[in-house]
């Protein structure tokens, strides 16, 4: 399985930066989505940015130029770079892990998720 804590949230005036972290454990050697999902007071959850093992990243058009997604697999870390910070970004952030592998040939079945931190953007 796999364990994702993750940490970096909190109070910020519009303009400004915040950097989230997730650092993922537990009984796996591989994971080959990461990904950053966010919600809003009475909002549904919706995808912030995904990159996978090889590289490839996606980003919600709300974010892209702003927020930066990166992976150190060696340190076991992923990474939400978040710059020039609006109001409309005030959320619950998630990371979420796919495609988890316990060795060459055994996919874990399940997806996981971290407790979730509060970023707020208010003057």
């Amino acid at each position: 399985q796999v364990q994702l804590v993750e940490s970096g949230g909190g109070l910020v005036q519009p303009g400004n930066s915040l950097r989230l972290s997730c650092v993922a454990s537990g009984s796996f050697f591989r994971i080959g989505t990461l990904a950053w999902y966010r919600q809003s007071s009475g909002q549904e959850r919706e995808l912030v940015a995904k990159i996978t093992d090889t590289g490839t990243m996606d980003y919600h058009d709300a974010v892209k130029g702003r927020f930066s997604i990166s992976r150190d697999d060696y340190k076991k870390t992923m990474y939400l770079q978040m710059n020039n910070l609006k109001p409309e970004d005030t959320a619950v952030y998630y990371c979420n892990a796919e495609h988890a592998f316990l060795n060459l040939d055994h996919e874990l079945g399940l997806d996981y998720w971290s407790q979730g931190t509060q970023v707020t953007v208010s003057s």
